[in-house]
């Protein structure tokens, strides 16, 4: 698939209520911090439907623009992201709780791209985003790495098809939407420069998922609070029996006020052994302890 083309269908959003048009486009208020246009666009049988925009207000393009000079993002990228809490905050599905583009520019966009400091995640060329939810880290690293190669893994289909719909409404030709477990995607194993996952699972069952799609040298990204000693000696252990090499943290500041937020990195270092992925759901049920 080019670059530019849409991503590729995998679910469905439900239909939308026909409601009578206004007869002119009006401005309405919808939060302080962001301008709301309400449009008629064209429907079938020349019925119109009712479509809600969401501007961004200049403050967020602000950030956005100090966000892609921070990162070295593609010239596109501000107005994609943009789009992208622009399609968050209107999305009738409960897909995130934090939906106002404000604060969004921050606990979603600005959280994602910190990993963009870490050297494996620039250079990969095949990503694996799992959980991928409302779309932060992956969408938003699709963006900022066009040459990538990024999949959007979701067990929930009504995600998965916000996920879709927003990837073909940004033009994102580089994202396919897939709707599974990551231990039920056999086309993804032994395949992925990177593995990211984002507010998705304790530390040692993200590197059960992980390793057996990742590529030899291939890593695993985790976005994670404040250290917990307890978590990441469970993870030292999966780590040391799955062929990986133990999460190292890494402390990041993505925006002013920010909690405490560290990204783990784990690289792959040995083959997967046999057995995995186990069968779904035990690598949550039956977890690597470090005190058993």
């Amino acid at each position: 698939m080019g670059a530019g083309g849409r991503a590729r269908r995998v679910a469905r959003t439900g239909p939308s209520a026909l409601l009578r048009p206004p007869e002119k486009p009006r401005a309405a208020a919808f939060d302080p911090h962001v301008v709301c246009v309400i449009a008629p666009i064209a429907g079938r049988r020349g019925v119109s439907r009712l479509t809600v925009r969401i501007v961004a207000s200049p403050a967020v393009q602000a950030r956005l623009d100090e966000l892609a000079a921070r990162h070295g993002l593609p010239g596109q990228a501000t107005s994609h992201l943009a789009a992208l809490l622009d399609l968050v905050a209107t999305e009738p599905a409960s897909i995130t709780s934090v939906r106002d583009p404000a604060r969004g520019v921050d606990v979603h966009v600005a959280d994602s791209l910190a990993a963009l400091e870490i050297e494996t995640v620039r250079d990969a060329r095949t990503v694996a985003d799992l959980g991928s939810g409302g779309g932060f880290p992956g969408l938003a690293l699709a963006i900022a790495l066009p040459k990538a190669q990024v999949a959007l893994v979701e067990s929930v289909r009504r995600k998965c098809a916000f996920l879709e719909r927003a990837a073909g409404e940004l033009g994102l030709g580089n994202v396919t939407v897939v709707n599974t477990r990551a231990e039920s995607w056999p086309e993804g194993i032994g395949r992925q420069d990177l593995v990211t996952a984002r507010a998705l699972a304790p530390l040692g069952v993200l590197v059960e998922y992980a390793a057996p799609l990742l590529c030899d040298g291939g890593s695993l990204v985790a976005w994670k609070g404040r250290h917990d000693p307890e978590e990441e000696a469970d993870a030292a252990v999966a780590a040391d029996a799955l062929g990986m090499a133990r999460p190292a943290p890494r402390p990041v500041m993505p925006f002013t006020g920010a909690d405490a937020r560290t990204l783990y990195l784990s690289l792959k270092v040995r083959s997967t052994p046999n057995g995995y992925p186990r069968r779904p759901g035990m690598a949550r049920k039956r977890p690597f302890r470090a005190s058993s």
